[in-house]
């Protein structure tokens, strides 16, 4: 190697990786990083060669970073939790920062850093999406009930309210499992006995 060296932007498009995720789901995950060498004496004397090290620093962070986060939020897991697929700008930021502290002995000051690849591994792919759909499918289903059980106690606190029906808790009781059946499935009414 010559002794000067470039102090121009490069970019460094990275491979894709197969990693675990947080959650042990196998992912493949990719990284565009925009750097440049900041202290050309740390980049010729501190390491024995910097495009190398930039390289192989690259993928070691990207590695620690797709373990640090899940995929996506599980139906169990909190909302507000960080994930790769929902907050690409905190990982991209969490991923610049530790290229920062692992390209610093070599004199190079990252610029921008960002996941170009996400996906689920292809051997769980569809998998993942059937239970993204079941989760989905419940939480709907969630919804409705709620809905409905807040309907039933209107209609049966309305009827008492107004005097006109006197209902006995067996009939409050048949009348709403008969509301929740018409809410909540695609079956008809059934007579009230």
């Amino acid at each position: 190697r010559g002794s000067v060296i470039s102090m121009r932007l490069r970019t460094l498009n990275g491979e894709r990786l197969k990693v675990n995720d947080k959650m042990g789901n196998p992912i493949e995950i990719a990284t565009v990083v925009s750097w440049r060498v900041a202290d050309t004496a740390k980049a010729i004397f501190d390491v024995d060669d910097y495009e190398s090290y930039v390289s192989m620093q690259t993928e070691t962070a990207l590695r620690h970073v797709a373990s640090v986060y899940a995929y996506d939020h599980m139906e169990d897991e909190s909302t507000s939790s960080i994930t790769l697929r929902s907050n690409i700008e905190e990982v991209s930021d969490a991923l610049k920062a530790e290229l920062d502290r692992r390209f610093a002995p070599a004199g190079v000051a990252v610029e921008d850093a960002r996941l170009t690849h996400l996906a689920y591994a292809p051997e769980i792919a569809q998998a993942m999406l059937r239970r993204q759909q079941a989760g989905a499918i419940l939480a709907a289903r969630k919804k409705i009930v709620e809905g409905a059980v807040s309907m039933v106690e209107m209609a049966v606190d309305r009827l008492a309210e107004g005097g006109a029906i006197e209902l006995d808790d067996e009939r409050k009781a048949a009348m709403a499992q008969n509301l929740m059946v018409v809410l909540c499935g695609e079956s008809d009414a059934q007579p009230m006995p």
